[in-house]
């Protein structure tokens, strides 16, 4: 087993700005917020919004604080490459370009969504699904689950990795004189934004298919 240290150090700093921000956020509420209230209402509202919608409302306050969490995690993590260096930093680089994050995460959420089948449904009608419509269905049913955790992790891990790689190429051909700002802005911020958004809402939808 090895550490990767550069992926352990971005993730921290990642939980480092994540609960700043959510501290500025919440010092000082009130009726007529201030920008970091307002960014941070806008979040936590469209995203509980995402949960009552997939999850219908019991449930949706009941996930929504991890849909939330994952989905800033996520895509905090993305946008890390596209902040300058810092003096003791020479170079940001994004947590989710390592396959172990999003493979981390995407585990987080087939077994979160497999507890919450089991709680709601109970394990006899739990097992049940996974014989259906016949009992040999059943390991091509159990395939089924584990390829969503391989999708999704891969999905968000190839989009990250293979945006980087592009901008590197860029860089190198361009002997980093010229390195397009529209590429860099498409990768490192609209495709991260996307990124994270389509693993947060398939998570959520891998919880509703197992409680409803």
């Amino acid at each position: 087993m090895t550490f990767n240290l550069e992926v352990i150090l971005m993730t921290w700093i990642v939980i480092g700005i994540l609960l700043l921000f959510g501290f500025l956020a919440v010092k000082k509420r009130g009726v007529i917020p201030n920008p970091m209230q307002v960014v941070g209402e806008l979040f936590v509202k469209n995203l509980y919004d995402l949960a009552d919608d997939a999850l219908e409302e019991e449930l949706g306050k009941k996930y929504g604080p991890m849909i939330c969490a994952l989905f800033l995690f996520l895509w905090m993590s993305n946008m890390l490459g596209v902040l300058p260096p810092l003096g003791f930093i020479p170079e940001f680089s994004e947590p989710t370009k390592d396959l172990n994050t999003p493979l981390g995460l995407g585990l987080m959420g087939f077994f979160i969504a497999h507890a919450a089948g089991i709680k709601e449904k109970g394990i006899k009608d739990y097992l049940k699904v996974y014989i259906e419509p016949f009992a040999f269905m059943l390991p091509l049913n159990l395939i089924g689950e584990l390829a969503k955790v391989v999708s999704i992790s891969f999905r968000l891990f190839g989009n990250i990795m293979g945006g980087s790689i592009i901008i590197l190429v860029v860089s190198h051909l361009t002997y980093s004189i010229l390195l397009p700002p529209a590429l860099f802005g498409f990768f490192g911020i609209f495709v991260g934004t996307i990124q994270a958004f389509v693993f947060t809402m398939l998570t959520t939808v891998y919880i509703s298919v197992q409680v409803k």
